[in-house]
C-alpha cells in the first residue's frame, strides 16, 4: 500500500486535459474492442459476469480507483487520491444497439457516448458494454463490443491499454482475480494538507526553473542548425483546412480494420520504412481523396501532430501521460501512394530529430514550473480564439497516434478479443483525430471528428480504405 505521504500529483500534462475540458470538448481517450462468444458450452457472456470483473480487477490499475483533489484556491496541480466507494455499476453500463443492429448504428451510437464528458466527481472511466451486433458484418452472431472510456488527465494510449488488459486473460478459461486481502483505499486528506503540500512544492520551483534552464540552453542551436540543413523547413509552412475551426458538441466515429501480416509485407517492400510511414501514408491518402471531393485540396502539404511515448520498460505500469509530439508534413498533396510513402519516411525522421533536439522529459519538466493559473482553460481558449480572429494558419491540420496492442490471444470473461479501435480527443483547431492501434493480428485506422467538419463519415472510411488499397497495389500488388 503507498503511504499517505506519498501521494501522487497530476503532472502539467495530466492537469492540461483537466483544464482543457468543456462540455463541447470531451477530454477522454476511447478504446472500442469487439469479441466474439466463448466457444464452451456455458453459453453466452453475461453482463454480471463483466461486472464481476471490474469488480474482482478494479485495484490492478490506478485509473479504476482515483479521483481528482483539487488543491484550494488553485495554486498548484491537483493529486490523485483514492475512491472511498468505487461504485462498478455506476462506471460499466449495458446497452444494445436498435434492429437491425449495423456499423453504421454502432458508429452513431459509440460518437454520442464519446461526446459526454465523464463525471469528475468519481474515478474518471466509464464502459459501456454493446449488444446487438449481429449485422456488424465482420463479426459473428452473439458477439458484442466494449467501449472503454477513460480521461487523459489519467492515461495516454500507452497506459490505457495496459490498464485494459488487465481486465483480461490470455486463456478463454477466466482466472480468479480478487482484490487483495489487505486492500484499503487511502484515507482522503483534508484541504488544509493539499495546501500544504502545493505550497511546499511552490517553495521549490527556484531550484526547477535552474535545472530548466540548463536542460534548454542547448536547444536553440539544435534548432538552428536542424533548418540550416532543410530538415526542419516543412515545420515553418502551415496553413488551415476545414478541420482548424472551433468545433461542436456533436461527434463523427468510423473505422476500418486491416490485416497485420499484410501491413507488414508493405512496410517490408520498401526499404527502411516503418509500419507508422504505412499508416501515416494511408491517412495522408485518404486525407487527399477526401477534400479533393469537396473540393478543398491544398496545394501546400497538411501538418499532423504525432503522439510519441517516452514511456521507459520501467513505466509501462504507471498511469499519467509519458508522451510528447511531433508535427510533421503527410504530404496529402502527393497523388503517388509510393512516392507519397517516401516522402513521409523522409520526413518522420526530420520532425523526429527536431523532437529529440527539444528533449521529451526537458518539456515535461518546463511544463511542471508553469503555475497552474497561466495553464488555465480561460487562458487557453482565450488563445485559441485570438488565432481565429487574426487568420493565423493552426499549427497542424490532424493528429495521428498509433498505439500497439497484445498480439497474443486476450479473453473477457472467456470471450474473444478479434480487434479494436483508437478514439482520441479533438479540441477547437484539431477537429480529425486519427487513431491507429493494432491487436490480435489485425490494425486499425479509426477517426473521432466534429461532425460539422466531417459530416458524412462512412465516405471518409471509404477514403481511408481506398488509400490503403492504392498503396497495397503499388508495393505488393492486390492478393
Amino acid at each position: 500500500m503507498m503511504p499517505a505521504n506519498n501521494l501522487e500529483q497530476l503532472t502539467a500534462l495530466d492537469s492540461l486535459f483537466l483544464t482543457q475540458e468543456a462540455a463541447d470538448t470531451p477530454m477522454h481517450i476511447g478504446m472500442l474492442m469487439f469479441y466474439t462468444p466463448p466457444k464452451a458450452k456455458k453459453g453466452p457472456v453475461r453482463f454480471k459476469d463483466i461486472l464481476e470483473t471490474f469488480r474482482a480487477r478494479a485495484h490492478t490499475a490506478p485509473i479504476f480507483h482515483r479521483t481528482v483533489g483539487n488543491v484550494p484556491l488553485g495554486i498548484d496541480y491537483p493529486f490523485w487520491l483514492d475512491a472511498q466507494d468505487l461504485d462498478v455499476e455506476f462506471h460499466v453500463r449495458h446497452i444494445a444497439l436498435p434492429t437491425p443492429g449495423d456499423w453504421r448504428q454502432l458508429c452513431i451510437q459509440v460518437a454520442r457516448l464519446q461526446a459526454r464528458v465523464i463525471d469528475r466527481s468519481r474515478p474518471l472511466w466509464e464502459a459501456y458494454v454493446i449488444e446487438g451486433l449481429d449485422n456488424v458484418g465482420f463479426l459473428p452472431p452473439g458477439s458484442f463490443a466494449v467501449l472503454y472510456k477513460m480521461h487523459h488527465a489519467a492515461v495516454d494510449g500507452a497506459s490505457a491499454l495496459e490498464a485494459i488488459h488487465a481486465l483480461h486473460d490470455e486463456k478463454p478459461r477466466p482466472g480468479k482475480a480478487s482484490p487483495p486481502a489487505d486492500y484499503q483505499p487511502l484515507s482522503k486528506p483534508g484541504s488544509l494538507e493539499l495546501f500544504g503540500r502545493a505550497y511546499i512544492n511552490r517553495l521549490r520551483s527556484p531550484a526547477r526553473w535552474l535545472k530548466a534552464v540548463r536542460d534548454i540552453a542547448p536547444i536553440p542551436g539544435r534548432l538552428r542548425q536542424g533548418f540550416k540543413e532543410q530538415r526542419l523547413q516543412s515545420l515553418k509552412e502551415r496553413h488551415s483546412t476545414r478541420f482548424n475551426g472551433p468545433i461542436s458538441a456533436h461527434r463523427a466515429v468510423e473505422a476500418r480494420f486491416f490485416d497485420l501480416d499484410e501491413v507488414k509485407a508493405i512496410k517490408a517492400s520498401v526499404e527502411t520504412m516503418t509500419i507508422n510511414d504505412v499508416m501515416v501514408t494511408v491517412v495522408a491518402g485518404a486525407l487527399r481523396k477526401y477534400l479533393e471531393s469537396k473540393g478543398e485540396l491544398p496545394t501546400f502539404s497538411p501538418m499532423a501532430m504525432i503522439p510519441v511515448s517516452y514511456r521507459s520498460e520501467e513505466e509501462q505500469d504507471a498511469g499519467g501521460n509519458l508522451v510528447t509530439a511531433m508535427s510533421m508534413a503527410i504530404h496529402s498533396e502527393i497523388e503517388d501512394p509510393l512516392e507519397r510513402l517516401q516522402q513521409v519516411h523522409e520526413e518522420s525522421i526530420s520532425s523526429k530529430g527536431y523532437t529529440e533536439a527539444i528533449g521529451a522529459r526537458t518539456t515535461q519538466d518546463l511544463a511542471q514550473i508553469i503555475p497552474p493559473q497561466l495553464a488555465s482553460l480561460a487562458v487557453l481558449r482565450s488563445g485559441t480564439q485570438l488565432m481565429f480572429s487574426s487568420g493565423a494558419s493552426a499549427p497542424v491540420n490532424t493528429v495521428i497516434t498509433n498505439v500497439a496492442g497484445a498480439q497474443g490471444p486476450l479473453y473477457l470473461c472467456g470471450a474473444k478479443l478479434v480487434c479494436c479501435a483508437g478514439l482520441g480527443p479533438i479540441m477547437d483547431s484539431m477537429g480529425l483525430f486519427h487513431a491507429v492501434m493494432s491487436c490480435n493480428g489485425k490494425i486499425s485506422i479509426a477517426i473521432n471528428a466534429c461532425r460539422d467538419m466531417l459530416p458524412d463519415p462512412g465516405f471518409y472510411a471509404e477514403c481511408i480504405q481506398s488509400s490503403y488499397e492504392e498503396l497495397r497495389d503499388a508495393t505488393i500488388g492486390d492478393p
